[in-house]
């Protein structure tokens, strides 16, 4: 006979390989699952999110052939790649979760974006060494970001610990490979549109990208209290310069970087020679 919904004897376990009603499946199938997302944390995995759809908008533009609007869709992606992680901060909402779909946006926005970007803008007139260089490009940018996650629970980290990165950031690699076409832009001059010449700029940028050179860190950007009011009235400059002269703009600021390196490559190693109590201790 059946047993009915009101019968009270117990149902006895079968063998595992019976399916759900095997003992080891129905320990799996009442087992709780990992928790989801809190609340505060949506926000900041809404920007990255946000960041990943500007990255590839970036490539469609370029399909399309409007590659101002390509290039400027990468930048908005380094924006707000920019602010996400400082939101979560702010509002504690720090997660492994957010910390992989940060890198995956990263590697697509600032590694496969402008890979594909300048390959279609200029690198395809190239196209044995022109797509090897791409790839260059998009491989080192995942190098990198595996790297650094694979550094997160590393204590002994010596550019981290007195508040410096290790090789360019990804974001900041995407916006100095574009630099022959800030200055083509700019200048209409088609040298900077040169195959080869883009083709070894963005070899070269790779390579900065999963070096070991001491960069510089926003947390080393300090300015004295006498100078605070310039700073602002510098940055309020550098936005209206942003607007009027874009591309001599994101061409003088690229340019502004590669100059510093020297320096913080100079700063660091003064800073490793001096005692350990007087390093500042910065999270990256």
């Amino acid at each position: 006979m059946n047993a009915g919904p009101d019968d009270e004897r117990p149902i006895q376990p079968g063998p595992s390989w019976l399916g759900p009603n095997g003992s080891d499946d129905a320990a799996q199938s009442v087992s709780p699952g990992p928790p989801g997302l809190t609340l505060r944390a949506v926000l900041p995995n809404a920007i990255t999110a946000a960041a990943l759809c500007s990255g590839l908008t970036g490539i469609r533009f370029a399909i399309t052939g409007d590659f101002r609007m390509a290039v400027f869709a990468i930048i908005l992606a380094g924006m707000l790649d920019g602010i996400d992680g400082r939101i979560a901060r702010l509002l504690k909402a720090q997660s492994r979760f957010g910390a992989e779909l940060d890198s995956l946006a990263d590697s697509l926005s600032f590694g496969m974006a402008p890979a594909l970007v300048l390959f279609m803008w200029s690198l395809q007139d190239l196209p044995r060494f022109g797509w090897f260089a791409a790839l260059a490009f998009a491989i080192c940018c995942a190098l990198r970001l595996a790297r650094f996650n694979a550094q997160i629970d590393v204590e002994h980290q010596p550019h981290k610990s007195v508040g410096f990165l290790t090789g360019v950031p990804a974001p900041v690699g995407a916006g100095l490979a574009f630099l022959p076409m800030y200055l083509f832009m700019a200048t209409g001059a088609d040298v900077f549109r040169s195959p080869a010449l883009v083709a070894i700029w963005l070899v070269l940028i790779a390579g900065l990208m999963i070096s070991n050179l001491a960069t510089l860190s926003w947390t080393l950007i300090r300015p004295r209290r006498n100078i605070r009011l310039p700073a602002i009235a510098l940055a309020g400059l550098l936005f209206a310069a942003l607007l009027t002269e874009t591309w001599w703009t994101l061409a003088a600021v690229s340019i502004a970087y590669l100059a510093l390196m020297p320096y913080s490559i100079m700063r660091y190693a003064k800073l490793r020679r001096q005692p350990p109590a007087s390093g500042v201790a910065t999270s990256v």
